[in-house]
């Protein structure tokens, strides 16, 4: 048997390296995006295609949605209180040509476009509306990062601040607000049910002297209740008529 040509080999060789160079496959979560002699052809995949080696060039684009972690801000809130602030931030590439032509990392470019735009929203609300606000916070910084983040194919889903965090003193005042809002709470409550016991006693006043049965009723039910304890007095009263009839001048007027 004759020995094959080694030209012949080495095309052979040639056209497999260049097969294999050709061969792209791409997961369902990535896009290839194909420049050709240095001009966007178009974004390629899921699953398997074919470039043209040396020719083609293939930059993969990943479309899950990332998770990152705002680094903590110091931040002057409307009010001059010095808060230190972090957030986290959720987005993914839409667009997998303008994530690649139009900046060059997207990644990084997102972060740092979350930071100023944390520390510029933050600089203009109260303290008090970013403790209490925070939903409509989140939502402010979502759609102002995601329209800035837009002309990248970027799509930013939702931000949300995750820690607030107050100086010592600032800890210390809210602290005592906080004790003098229960103590006056408290002293509302205590002086609605003292309003609430008067009239109370108001009400069961008047219709005691509406019915004097029911008075002398009340009077025996108390000095039963007195008379269960040995070491008491009971002081019986006598109503004013039975005075009267023991009045000898009373036949005389």
């Amino acid at each position: 048997m004759s020995e094959l040509p080694i030209g012949l080999i080495i095309a052979v060789a040639l056209a497999l390296a260049l097969l294999v160079a050709a061969v792209r496959i791409v997961p369902e979560y990535e896009r290839g995006v194909i420049f050709r002699l240095g001009r966007v052809i178009d974004a390629k995949g899921p699953g398997l295609f074919f470039i043209i080696p040396i020719v083609d060039r293939m930059v993969r684009v990943d479309l899950r949605t990332i998770t990152m972690d705002v680094p903590p801000q110091d931040v002057i809130t409307k009010d001059n209180v010095t808060v230190r602030v972090n957030a986290v931030n959720y987005f993914n590439v839409i667009d997998p040509v303008k994530s690649v032509v139009a900046i060059e990392n997207h990644i990084v470019g997102t972060s740092q476009i979350a930071q100023t735009t944390l520390r510029s929203i933050l600089g203009q609300v109260d303290l008090d509306e970013l403790l209490v606000n925070r939903d409509e916070i989140n939502q402010r910084l979502q759609q102002i990062i995601d329209n800035q983040t837009d002309p990248w194919g970027v799509k930013v889903t939702v931000v949300e601040i995750k820690h607030v965090e107050l100086p010592e003193t600032m800890r210390r005042a809210m602290a005592r607000q906080a004790e003098a809002e229960r103590d006056r709470r408290a002293k509302v409550i205590h002086a609605k049910g003292e309003f609430e016991a008067a009239q109370n006693l108001s009400n069961a006043a008047e219709v005691l002297e509406a019915h004097p049965a029911a008075m002398q009723l009340r009077i025996l039910g108390t000095m039963a209740e007195i008379s269960t304890e040995r070491s008491s007095t009971l002081i019986f009263p006598l109503p004013m008529e039975f005075l009267r009839l023991l009045d000898p001048t009373r036949g005389n007027k």
